[in-house]
């Protein structure tokens, strides 16, 4: 296998850049003044004996929410105390749901006026993905600990914010990346990482998830009774409504969402990147896909491969929402995966292709190993709470903002991007074995799906360099404002944590 060397970096950049133009050879990332006034007031945090309950709320429960309110609820010594939503019918039925069993709960529309309430020691958040990192940086600033959904920023620069407060105020900070908590995983990983499959060669994230349209509307939509428009949009810009639904279609508009990459991705973005034992971001990053087969309000792609120059060993990540073949609902396999990782290696390989599972195989494909188990990962954030201790908890904040932030650097690759003809994007990768073997694949399986891509091309991504102490790209002052946003105030993400 070839790496993607100087060589061929250049040749494909150069190819990008001769239909383009030349990205303007700056540095720097555009600032936003901090307005820190509306965060929550500091509250000390209690000191919590062995036996004394953990009282937690769940911030945001339309969607991953009830999981959060399923899985905290089997913890024993956790008792929930609060609930947040902006949507007044979701968090009056929850409420209520809770009072009719005798529970003690407190419902709030406003996230500030919880944080406010000195009787909870730690949140759940599960809003979608442009209120992560302001809401865990103000909890965290409330005295809370925090239980944080993936991706746990919209962008990279707050990512790195949740990390510095969480560090400054010691306060306990999960992701919920809950692949962490799996012990099939985690011994799989190891296993190879022993050598016992000789040495790592690429390690593949698959996110091969069924993606339908959103459908094409015009002009602008109607809002959900019940909505508190201003609360939901936060540190976003305000938008109107553009899609049918307000609701879970946001993953896939920039203004609020990432994407399946960082959706659904980001699991397997983080095993690739653990599996590798990559602690920073990747130096170098390009991609290759679109928004296929369909159009409608939807603006990320539903196709993609990013490819992130890791040295010695790449992480290639691949997303298909379209089915194996047009007219169907079945989804492709590769390695008997399809949402999952692979991680390829001299004598065999190893398919990751659950949460919990990983099954080593031969050069002939003869399974060779099996690694399964799982523990709760909300156990393991009330363990963490309990000792004080973040070296207890499966996925610390900054393994969260790591891996999220590979997602936000391959988006801002392909946002930054132009279409072009086939035959011009694989002359781009042509000089990178396993970019070249990917493309292939995507080609065909497009093509399956009656994808013209002649007609309707694909966009060859931006080729970026990044430097991973700085986490800023370097000479690229247009890809650097994609790093952070202009928050909307009074939902302002503070400079100074």
């Amino acid at each position: 296998m070839k790496e993607m060397d100087r060589r061929s970096f250049i040749k494909a950049s150069a190819i990008f850049a001769s239909s383009l133009g030349m990205l303007p050879a700056l540095t720097g990332c555009q600032s936003t003044k901090s307005n820190s006034a509306s965060r929550p007031l500091p509250v000390t945090a209690r000191v919590r004996g062995a036996n004394e309950d953990i009282r937690i709320a769940v911030v945001g429960f339309n969607g991953r929410g009830q999981e959060h309110l399923a899985g905290f609820s089997k913890v024993p010594g956790v008792r929930l105390v609060a609930l947040c939503d902006v949507d007044s019918n979701v968090l009056g039925k929850e409420v209520q749901k809770r009072k009719d069993k005798g529970e003690s709960v407190v419902g709030y529309t406003d996230i500030r006026k919880l944080l406010e309430n000195p009787d909870i020691d730690a949140i759940s958040i599960a809003t979608p993905n442009h209120w992560h990192s302001l809401a865990a940086i103000w909890g965290i600033q409330a005295g809370k600990d925090v239980y944080v959904e993936k991706p746990v920023s919209h962008n990279v620069w707050e990512g790195r914010q949740v990390v510095k407060a969480a560090r400054h105020y010691n306060q306990i900070v999960q992701t919920g990346t809950q692949c962490r908590s799996s012990s099939g995983l985690k011994e799989g990983i190891e296993w190879v990482q022993a050598g016992n499959l000789g040495k790592m060669l690429v390690a593949r994230g698959l996110c091969y998830k069924r993606r339908g349209s959103i459908g094409k509307t015009t002009g602008d939509q109607p809002l959900p009774k019940g909505i508190d428009y201003d609360l939901w949009t936060g540190p976003a810009a305000m938008e109107p409504l553009h899609r049918k639904r307000l609701h879970y279609d946001w993953h896939w508009v920039w203004n609020t969402g990432n994407g399946d990459l960082g959706n659904q991705g980001i699991h397997q973005m983080d095993i690739a990147r653990w599996a590798l034992g990559q602690n920073e971001l990747s130096p170098h990053i390009l991609t290759v896909g679109g928004r296929l087969g369909y159009e409608d309000d939807g603006q990320t792609p539903n196709t993609l491969i990013v490819y992130h120059d890791y040295k010695p060993v790449p992480l290639i990540f691949e997303v298909r929402g379209l089915p194996s073949k047009a007219g169907t609902e079945q989804m492709d396999e590769y390695r008997k995966a399809r949402i999952g990782v692979v991680l390829h290696c001299e004598n065999g390989y190893l398919v990751m292709p659950s949460y919990t599972k990983a099954i080593a195989y031969d050069k002939n494909d003869q399974k060779i190993k099996e690694f399964d188990g799982s523990e709760s990962h909300f156990a393991n954030f009330i363990k963490a709470v309990r000792s004080r201790k973040s070296s207890d908890l499966n996925a610390d904040i900054l393994e969260g903002h790591l891996s999220s932030a590979l997602c936000h650097t391959g988006n801002i690759s392909y946002r930054m991007g132009k279409q072009m003809q086939p035959e011009a994007i694989k002359e781009a990768v042509e000089d990178n074995k396993e970019m070249c073997e990917t493309l292939n694949r995507m080609q065909e399986h497009l093509k399956v799906n009656a994808v013209d891509l002649t007609k309707t091309p694909a966009t060859l991504g931006a080729f970026l360099k990044f430097d991973p102490k700085k986490e800023q790209f370097v000479g690229n002052r247009a890809a650097n404002k994609y790093l952070k946003r202009e928050y909307r105030k009074p939902f302002v993400v503070p400079e100074n944590v």
